[in-house]
């Protein structure tokens, strides 16, 4: 049986100044530091004395969560591009209300983009899908993944084995340091057992 959990990372100082996230590399706040320090408590707790694998978007934000992980796990983060946020573009590093203020489309279809520049959901999916099959496919019993809400949306509608169009009818969304997990079992059925447990960060 394969355990994987989810963790989108803690708050950030993009919750908090108005500022768009995406690819911008914003650090955490002292609060999502404390978060992940407490979600890496808590899952220390409940995975006690298995080894885990630990994967993370080299996004500062999702990286410092990941990081208070692997100090209490003792393991080495594997950082992966692919788990980063979906990039909006020419939006990044501008405030959330110049992006309201400037939207080229208002997106309604997966191949829709907020700006020329932006990646579409389909585009985030295609990115996602070679991780999500590797994940998958390989041994390892107990993964950790941290990345960002709207990645982890797509993973969640993968590890249903929704197809990338079911993204044009409903989505997965997670919080700021929500945890999930996710169980594989060895007849190959999939259960989502958590979606984002907030009871992590407390």
């Amino acid at each position: 049986m394969k355990r994987i959990y989810t963790v989108q990372h803690t708050q950030s100082e993009h919750h908090t100044n108005g500022m768009v996230g995406s690819w911008t590399d914003w650090n955490l706040t002292d609060l999502g530091k404390q978060q992940a320090d407490q979600i890496a408590k808590n899952l220390k707790q409940e995975l006690d004395g298995k080894k885990i694998v630990l994967y993370t978007s080299d996004l500062k934000r999702a990286k410092q969560t990941a990081d208070s992980i692997a100090s209490l796990f003792q393991v080495e983060p594997i950082v992966k591009k692919e788990l980063r946020e979906r990039n909006l573009g020419r939006c990044c590093g501008k405030s959330v209300q110049w992006l309201r203020e400037n939207l080229e489309c208002d997106e309604k279809t997966i191949d829709d983009r907020l700006f020329s520049d932006a990646e579409s959901r389909r585009d985030e999916w295609n990115r996602l899908k070679p991780f999500f099959d590797q994940v998958m496919a390989e041994d390892s019993v107990n993964i950790i993944i941290v990345s960002h809400g709207d990645l982890l949306s797509v993973f969640n509608s993968m590890f249903l084995g929704l197809e990338v169009e079911s993204l044009n009818a409903c989505e997965m969304f997670g919080f700021a340091g929500g945890v999930s997990q996710m169980i594989v079992r060895d007849d190959g059925k999939r259960i989502i057992k958590r979606i984002s447990d907030m009871s992590f960060v407390r």
